[in-house]
């Protein structure tokens, strides 16, 4: 087949894959493999591989292997695409055929370490890179595939390195990623936000995709630059809306600046897209206390709670502002479920003793602060509760101790230092 002839059937070949005809490509295709040039068709291979028509890319591989036996580049292929079709046995038998002498070695181990990747087995895919890159040390394709394994299995300051040794290499993209865009979130992921927004402010518009405008604003709220991250957090809302981690953080960072009516306003619209997200809920109710708007609160925290009603979190949050609101009965028949049921937390125990407390149930008060006790005995504002109940109650000596855990705390409070020597003349 000549050149002219192959290049028509090559995007005669491709044209109909693509509109669907795969009856007549794969005539084409036929008589491609058998007429053409072993280098073409490994082309014709190499560019289906890359457009994901897998099958026609197997069979090309296939027939060049048979003609081809000792290439194992095209064992490495085939495994390549056995792997990408899970077919890990398969992978495995070609794999295994290459041997450590081969030229297409470092390849199959590169292909290896995706397989046992892909597999959960973690170590062994690390062991596989490593080996790679002892063999081939300066190959941008082996340092590129360990810092992308390290990237993705959260070793950031691993990934940091190989990906910066790319760069002095001169390789800023590998494979559709940009090494800038990777080294922005590396850094961001280990908390050095100056050093991540050094890199992220190199990427042009046309690199940053909606999770790299979110990883840009959210750095920039780290260090409190707040206004360009409400403009990314727009930026990316404008364009995908149904984004819903960015509406909490929009909402900080308008927080942050003081604008809390903005940033209430942006967690209900975020609800009206999500309305079954919890930290919507969550902070909706925080900047609803924040704007004295406590009923609101309430109402935001007991729509978190119908869609997870088992959570502890949200309970005691709940407890807590009803106990704010000094609504007493309302906490005690709230919480008297959680304790029945064993589902207790030391916050529940101290919330029911207020209530009880409040209402002048001393006995009951005085239970649930004992059991709280034993969480709460380095907390002042506990001890001088516990303290005035003690004494309320005639529990002198415990009251006595009270006090005296709290002075060691808030040495200098001259109202407690005359509760003390009240309780001296108690005695």
């Amino acid at each position: 087949m000549k050149k002219g002839e192959f290049m028509n059937h090559y995007e005669g070949v491709i044209n109909l894959i693509e509109e669907g005809n795969i009856e007549k490509a794969t005539q084409v295709f036929e008589q491609v493999l058998k007429e053409a040039d072993p280098d073409d068709i490994y082309s014709l291979a190499e560019e289906l591989y890359m457009l994901g028509f897998s099958d026609f890319a197997k069979k090309a591989y296939k027939s060049l292997l048979v003609k081809f036996p000792d290439e194992d580049i095209l064992r490495v292929q085939l495994a390549d695409l056995a792997v990408s079709d899970g077919h890990d046995d398969e992978a495995l038998e070609y794999l295994s055929a290459v041997k450590p002498d081969s030229d297409a070695y470092v390849n199959s181990l590169l292909v290896a370490a995706d397989l046992y990747q892909t597999q959960g087995l973690l170590e062994v895919s690390e062991n596989k890179l490593l080996e790679a890159l002892k063999i081939a040390p300066n190959e941008e394709a082996v340092i590129f595939g360990l810092a992308e394994f390290y990237f993705n299995t959260k070793k950031f300051g691993k990934a940091i390195e190989l990906y910066l040794t790319l760069v002095k290499l001169g390789f800023t993209q590998l494979a559709g990623v940009s090494m800038v865009q990777r080294l922005g979130q590396a850094y961001a992921e280990v908390g050095k936000f100056e050093q991540a927004l050094g890199y992220f402010e190199q990427l042009e518009d046309e690199q940053i995709s909606p999770d790299t405008r979110f990883q840009i604003a959210f750095t920039q709220l780290q260090v409190k630059n707040y206004e360009d991250a409400i403009e990314n957090f727009k930026k990316l809302k404008k364009d995908n809306k149904d984004y819903t981690t960015l509406y909490p953080f929009l909402a900080t960072a308008y927080e942050q600046m003081g604008f809390l009516q903005d940033a209430l306003e942006t967690l209900q619209e975020g609800l009206r897209v999500d309305q079954y997200n919890i930290k919507l809920y969550e902070k909706a109710s925080s900047i609803s206390l924040k704007l004295q708007q406590p009923e609101e609160a309430q109402e935001y925290l007991e729509k978190a709670l119908e869609l997870e009603p088992d959570s502890l979190t949200l309970v005691i949050e709940l407890s807590n502002l009803l106990v704010s609101r000094q609504k007493y009965q309302e906490t005690i028949d709230f919480l008297s479920s959680f304790v029945q049921n064993d589902e207790i937390d030391p916050q529940i125990y101290w919330n029911l003793g207020k209530s009880y407390g409040a209402l002048d149930n001393d006995e009951l008060a005085l239970k649930y602060y004992q059991a709280a006790s034993r969480v709460y005995d380095d907390n002042p504002t506990f001890l001088r509760e516990f303290a005035i109940l003690n004494r309320r109650v005639g529990n002198l000596e415990e009251a006595r101790q009270n006090v005296a855990l709290y002075l060691k705390l808030v040495p200098d409070d001259l109202e407690m230092q005359n509760f003390e020597d009240e309780l001296l003349e108690d005695f």
